[in-house]
């Protein structure tokens, strides 16, 4: 069993951020994935009840992480929706490396699992050059 893992994202942005950590771990993903789009003419309560059934399909018995883009917004919303189930932890800020750390240590519990997350995708932004 592993936790299960759902990216709540604005448009494809969770589908190519999902299908690139996925190639560039060769090919498999390592636990129960699935990505919901939200664009601008989804209705979000029929957003929330699809992403309750995703998380109910995702969930083996050691909970799921959601990852959405933008804390406060349709996706960032939709996602903290879905904490009144205590087996539902939710990051914001999604990215690439934050993927690639989760699917590394894909064996941890949920709350180590975030942890790594929140750490891998924090240290992943640099400021690579000043003027």
């Amino acid at each position: 069993m592993a936790i299960g893992l759902l990216l709540i994202t604005h448009n494809e942005i969770g589908d190519a951020l999902l299908k690139t950590a996925i190639n560039t771990f060769g090919g498999e993903c390592p636990l129960s994935a699935a990505t919901l789009a939200v664009t601008n003419g989804s209705d979000p309560e029929q957003l929330r009840l699809h992403a309750r059934q995703l998380i109910g399909r995702l969930d083996s018995g050691m909970g799921v992480l959601v990852l959405t883009d933008i804390y406060g917004s349709t996706p960032g919303n939709i996602a903290t929706s879905l904490t009144d189930n205590c087996a539902v932890s939710v990051l914001a800020g999604v990215n690439l490396p934050m993927l690639l750390k989760i699917f590394n240590y894909s064996q941890l519990d949920l709350l180590s699992l975030m942890e790594k997350a929140l750490h891998g995708g924090q240290e992943s932004i640099i400021m690579c050059h000043l003027p």
